[in-house]
């Protein structure tokens, strides 16, 4: 990773524009807060934090283990109490045990990553039912790393109304953690999405976050690294977009 594209970075100027930001955009629907959820990792600690800063005491964390990692439930319990957080948990197993049987039961299944993307979009129906109930927005935690390459499930965790972290690829986000006084066994701790037991984010996509980074922001990349990075980002385009429609003129 080349230092020299973040030397003149300003974390602090970056954190007080990005909680401006959320205030405005948050004010501007005529709401009154944020819901965030809580994962355990960085990302999500990161757009909490924000949101505390940004909210006060109209914030509020959710929990939501799916058949997961104890550690990680561990970990964002750290910093909702870390940072004294309003948070509540609800474990969606039996829920994802319960959906899944059902449609089983179809006969059509054996999909592994079809199962693991439930996780996700029923923790983003558990978000959405707090937020509208709170009159709040439903903040997402994907960064520009994630969404230059659509590493993420469409409707789940980017079912979202605010994406805060989407202008800053992974290490500005570690950068940005420091300034929040994020716990460093967060900032260091290995990405994952928490869909299947040993899953991580760079296994996953085939390169780490340190080639993606580099490559988002100076186009440089190993030939094999930045073939793959086009590759995913292509093959994902759709989940950025928006929903095609026909052209009205075409049609009549």
């Amino acid at each position: 990773m080349d230092k020299n594209l973040f030397k003149n970075h300003d974390y602090e100027k970056i954190k007080d524009n990005l909680v401006s930001w959320l205030q405005e955009r948050v004010e501007t629907a005529g709401l009154e807060g944020a819901v965030v959820g809580l994962s355990g990792g960085i990302d999500s600690a990161v757009t909490a934090r924000l949101a505390q800063l940004a909210f006060g005491e109209n914030l509020l964390t959710v929990i939501m283990p799916c058949h997961s990692s104890s550690s990680d439930r561990e970990d964002a319990l750290k910093i909702a109490n870390e940072f004294q957080m309003q948070v509540i948990e609800n474990d969606l197993s039996d829920v994802y045990d319960h959906l899944l049987d059902e449609l089983k039961s179809t006969g059509i299944k054996d999909g592994k990553l079809a199962e693991a993307n439930i996780k996700p979009r029923l923790r983003m129906t558990s978000l959405y039912y707090y937020a509208q109930i709170k009159n709040y927005l439903v903040i997402g935690t994907d960064n520009w790393s994630e969404l230059k390459i659509g590493y993420f499930t469409k409707h789940g965790d980017g079912g979202i109304d605010l994406a805060p972290l989407g202008s800053l690829v992974k290490h500005e986000v570690k950068e940005l953690a420091q300034v929040l006084d994020i716990p460093a066994e967060i900032i260091e701790k290995k990405p994952s999405a928490g869909l299947w037991d040993g899953q991580t984010d760079e296994s996953e996509m085939g390169f780490s976050y340190e080639e993606l980074d580099q490559y988002i922001l100076s186009g440089k990349a190993e030939p094999e690294v930045e073939a793959k990075i086009k590759k995913l980002a292509s093959k994902n385009s759709h989940k950025v977009a928006p929903v095609p429609i026909p052209n009205r003129d075409k049609l009549l």
